[in-house]
């Protein structure tokens, strides 16, 4: 009796020592026969992933990795083989044990040259600030009404687009690689994130707070740290070139090619003496942006940032602060007519959609989303702008922004909606192909 008391003791603390999954599992953005699925465990384990499309359960398949400490215990464990257009059931399990439920995820459809482009929902926010007590500046907490991750999660968004400051370093977090890591762990396993990281797939981009200090740019040290954690957390398709490192890539989801910039790495201070010489991206990654647009022959063309690209208003950066970089993109798009292409951005804590009119061009808008969780406020000055689409600015409030593709290929159109925490829709609007340039040809 003694004996059995003793191995039962034994199996009791191995179960209580047993990794736990802590924080996912998260979808990236799935192609047509592969997707990255994110996760993160308390301590060392060996992590599998089994498979299998839901109408098929006995057709399995499984990838496996170890969870290490030098990557935090987590990892993007990669699926290949798949099929398209179809809806896989999988399950994660940690040293052979079963790890929460039951998730799911799609991969895309072979559409072209067969149907019409599906219809499906995108999100995108930015400014989400989680609160750590012990490390948040004094007062009354920054960050607030965590609910509206729930929120997002309940509109069943087929790919969630995070527009950086997708956490907020603090003080005692950016002076070291080890304090950048505290941040991201600590933010990631938060349960108010989890129902949104397990519905439908995900995709980001940073700006200062998830890249360094307010207001970072190319000379922060630890960079290549930030860049590492980045990847770490996010199950993007790629990150920069070889060659030309940083956090932009460019993937396809349905007839949409979605370009995420990096608007930190490369990036001059605001406040270098030589206007004409100042870079937001930098020479290689918009050559880089010219020509995969070129490339691309998707109808709609999301060209995706943390900085407002248009217009300078307000509180935030601008693209427009850097006015020759700017000029020679805008003078590109002028010049070789690339149809279908809407900025999105993040930034600047308010929701608004802007238009920029070119005689003779279709006009080129840009949708800006923020906060979800971060500080908010109101400047009635901003209301009084020309290029402010009328009864778009949403300020005080935290929100996000909903982007429906829909219609057959005559009539495919984009609706526009900003949503709040307490899920009030604020504004809708409906751009058609031929408003974004991108009507077919007669």
């Amino acid at each position: 009796m003694k004996l059995l008391g003793m191995v039962g003791l034994l199996l009791l603390a191995q179960a209580a020592a047993a990794a736990r999954l802590v924080a996912g599992p998260m979808a990236g953005p799935p192609d047509l026969r592969s997707v990255g699925l994110w996760l993160q465990a308390d301590g060392a384990t060996r992590a599998r992933i089994e498979t299998w499309p839901i109408d098929r359960p006995l057709k399995k398949q499984q990838v496996e990795a170890r969870l290490q400490a030098d990557t935090q215990f987590s990892a993007v464990l990669r699926l290949t083989n798949l099929e398209p257009g179809t809806r896989y059931a999988y399950r994660v399990l940690l040293d052979g044990r079963p790890a929460g439920d039951i998730q799911q995820f799609s991969t895309q459809p072979l559409w072209q040259w067969r149907r019409e482009a599906p219809d499906f929902t995108l999100l995108a926010g930015s400014c989400a600030y989680g609160n750590e007590a012990a490390y948040d500046r004094p007062g009354p907490p920054y960050g607030g009404r965590h609910e509206i991750f729930d929120r997002m999660a309940g509109e069943g968004p087929d790919l969630t687009l995070w527009l950086g400051d997708n956490i907020y370093f603090r003080e005692v977090d950016y002076g070291s690689a080890e304090g950048m890591a505290h941040r991201w762990a600590y933010e990631r396993r938060q349960p108010y994130l989890q129902r949104l990281l397990h519905t439908g797939a995900h995709a980001a981009i940073w700006d200062d707070h998830d890249y360094g200090p307010n207001d970072a740019n190319a000379s922060f040290v630890l960079k290549g740290e930030a860049l590492k954690l980045q990847q770490r957390y996010w199950a993007n398709p790629s990150y920069g070139l070889p060659g030309t490192p940083g956090a932009f890539t460019q993937f396809g989801f349905n007839d949409v090619d979605i370009f995420l910039l990096d608007n930190r790495w490369y990036r001059d201070s605001d406040r270098l003496p030589d206007p004409a010489g100042r870079r937001m991206f930098g020479d290689a990654q918009m050559r880089w942006l010219k020509n995969a647009l070129l490339a691309s022959t998707a109808r709609f063309k999301l060209v995706v940032g943390g900085s407002q690209m248009l217009f300078k208003s307000g509180h935030g950066d601008s693209w427009a602060d850097f006015l020759a970089e700017q000029k020679d993109f805008l003078d590109f798009l002028e010049v070789t007519r690339v149809p279908g292409v809407l900025f999105i951005s993040g930034d600047v804590h308010r929701a608004e959609l802007q238009k920029l009119e070119r005689p003779g061009r279709y006009p080129l808008h840009e949708l800006t989303c923020s906060a979800l969780t971060s500080g908010v406020y109101v400047n009635e000055s901003l209301r009084d702008r020309p290029q402010l689409v009328s009864g778009t600015l949403v300020m005080g409030e935290r929100n996000f922004c909903k982007l429906r593709f829909e219609g057959g290929r005559a009539e495919r159109r984009l609706q526009l909606q900003v949503i709040t925490a307490d899920g009030e829709t604020k504004w809708t609007k409906v751009l058609s192909a031929a408003e974004l340039g991108a009507a077919l040809p007669p």
